[in-house]
């Protein structure tokens, strides 16, 4: 059990730095080391634990802080795809419509987020999974 918790904290160490750092250049790599565990380890170990591979979580991540800024700004989609740590806008926009199920031109159509608390908002249009388009 011991193990199991050890790792568990690991895993949680790697997804925490995703969740703070989303927007600079993480490898896996860099995540093993934060995990203190081999690539090949770290990558069977957080799919394992957390239901999808790191890349598609990090990936996910940043594209939840995107639409965000879509409807929370007027800053253009490349400067947004840039800030939260995408190097292409068309692999941008791939991963954003393979996400939210719509490119990020026709979300921010969507008009400005309900005046809630950003938390709930954010909750409230966070995609369930990577791949699957929202409910609705």
């Amino acid at each position: 059990m011991r193990a199991v918790e050890d790792s568990n904290r690991r895993m949680l160490r790697a997804r925490d730095a995703m969740d703070s750092r989303y927007a600079e250049p993480l490898d896996v790599a860099a995540l093993a080391r934060i995990a203190h565990v081999s690539q090949a380890h770290f990558i069977r170990t957080f799919r394992a634990t957390f239901g999808e591979t790191p890349h598609r979580y990090l990936q996910r991540r940043r594209v939840e802080r995107a639409m965000f800024l879509l409807r929370s700004s007027d800053r253009s989609v490349t400067d947004i795809c840039m800030d939260v740590g995408f190097s292409s806008l068309g692999t941008f926009s791939r991963v954003f419509r393979d996400v939210v199920g719509e490119p990020p031109s026709q979300y921010r159509r969507r008009g400005p987020l309900p005046a809630v608390p950003t938390c709930f908002a954010m909750a409230w249009a966070r995609p369930s999974s990577f791949g699957e388009a929202p409910e609705g």
